[in-house]
């Protein structure tokens, strides 16, 4: 009883983990879009540029605070030199020290500051939207490469059970052909058929890994020939989509991070202009500072100052309101507005031309998804055509009184509509995803 017991707990033991490595392979799309989107180097990039420039934006606006500084300097002069504290000449060693701490603010400088801090807040949302825009598109690039998979299962699955009817059938044949009750040629027929199903079913298990092999590589994890997907009812999907190309493109110029992150661009160059132009007004700076000194040669009548004395002694304060003209810079301030314009120029080129490019692929995609609705449409109505004549091809066979080429005819036509019906229906479902990303609704 013993042993039984312990034999027991090791088969326990291995289906328990058998049933946790299935369980660790099997992913739902939402658990193949985290993995992708915590795995891909991309995004973490997009993720690093958004960093950036928000510490650019911080610093711009720290620009707009008073600078502190302190300075200590401690020294000595041997020969002929100036006392700090007589501020006379001498001819022995001297220890010297002076300690000083200093600010200064810029008032005014042509608002140029201010303009650098809306500059780089625009520059900030749109590194934002550039980053949800590569999330965005590895997102639709998962959903895509998942619809895949299951369509290619769908696949395997259809092509299996062919074979499995050809099989039966070359199972009677073969019963029928040792009774002598048939000619050989028909059981040779069948049995053809039944090899080419294999091949259909090992091409179709190559495209399934592929497309396995190629999911895992969006999910930055190694290929396991053991991933397995949830499945999802792509029947709740195959309705006539509900917006044409012109309200697609409309609610894409609202929503879609693309177009935000380029208008976002304009915006921040357009402030880059005005404060590059800021440069071109006087600038007021405000500016503060204490100071104090010691000498190791002072003294009074009492003889020589203690070194506390003399630094407490020495304290002096400054205060004073500059202005800085611009005359002359070596063109340095003319030529950084021109380009600043030309940025300006620039943005506008490529805002316009990524809403062109947006409206072309967004019709491209519907005229695509639009044909590939109406195909689907054709092959539901073939494949009941086909499911008619295959049953009575087949209850004429066998009866024996229809031949195997009628038989092969009817059942091929069959199983070609019904693969191009799976095609046909993932693939319609792939094209109405792709317009709900232009959305921003891919995953919804």
């Amino acid at each position: 009883m013993k042993r039984i017991a312990i034999f027991a707990g090791i088969v326990c033991t291995l289906i328990a983990v058998k049933v946790s490595a299935q369980t660790t392979n099997r992913y739902s799309l939402q658990q193949c879009i985290d993995t992708a989107l915590a795995n891909n180097i991309q995004v973490k990039q997009n993720g690093l540029l958004a960093e950036a420039a928000g510490v650019n934006l911080k610093q711009a606006r720290a620009n707009t605070l008073p600078d502190l500084n302190a300075e200590f300097n401690h020294g000595i002069n041997q020969g002929r030199s100036i006392d700090p504290f007589t501020n006379t000449y001498v001819d022995q060693s001297v220890n010297y020290a002076g300690y000083g701490i200093n600010s200064g603010i810029v008032l005014f400088n042509g608002l140029s500051l201010q303009k650098a801090i809306r500059q780089n807040a625009y520059a900030f949302d749109a590194s934002r939207m550039e980053l949800q825009q590569a999330k965005d598109n590895l997102t639709l690039n998962v959903i895509l490469a998942y619809l895949q998979v299951l369509n290619n299962e769908d696949l395997l699955l259809a092509a299996v059970k062919q074979k499995e009817l050809s099989a039966k059938q070359l199972e009677r044949l073969e019963i029928l052909d040792r009774q002598g009750a048939i000619s050989p040629a028909l059981a040779s027929d069948v049995k053809g058929q039944l090899m080419n199903d294999e091949l259909t079913i090992l091409n179709l298990r190559n495209s399934l890994e592929t497309a396995k092999l190629a999911l895992a590589q969006l999910m930055n994890v190694p290929y396991d020939t053991g991933i397995a997907l949830e499945r999802i009812n792509a029947e709740e999907f195959l309705t006539a989509y509900p917006k044409n190309s012109s309200d697609v493109y409309q609610t894409a110029l609202q929503h879609f991070s693309l177009i935000k992150s380029v208008e976002l661009r304009k915006r921040s160059a357009e402030y880059a202009l005005q404060s590059a132009k800021g440069f071109l007004f006087p600038a007021l700076v405000l500016g503060g500072g204490m100071q104090t000194n010691y000498s190791s040669v002072a003294q009074n009548m009492a003889g020589k100052i203690p070194y506390n004395d003399q630094v407490k002694n020495n304290i002096f304060y400054t205060i004073n309101l500059g202005l800085r003209l611009p005359i002359f810079n070596s063109f340095r301030t003319k030529n950084t507005i021109k380009l600043a314009d030309i940025a300006v120029r620039n943005s506008d080129l490529i805002q316009e031309n990524t809403k062109l490019q947006l409206r072309q692929q967004i019709e491209q995609a519907h005229l695509t998804m639009s044909n590939a609705y109406e195909r689907y449409k054709t092959l539901v109505e073939q494949v009941a055509a086909y499911t008619i004549s295959f049953k009575a091809a087949e209850a004429r066979f066998s009866a024996g009184v229809g031949t195997s080429v009628d038989y092969l005819i009817a059942k091929n036509n069959l199983d070609r509509s019904n693969i191009n019906l799976i095609s046909a229906k993932y693939d319609f479902v792939l094209r109405k995803k792709v317009l709900d990303y232009y959305q921003n609704a891919a995953a919804k």
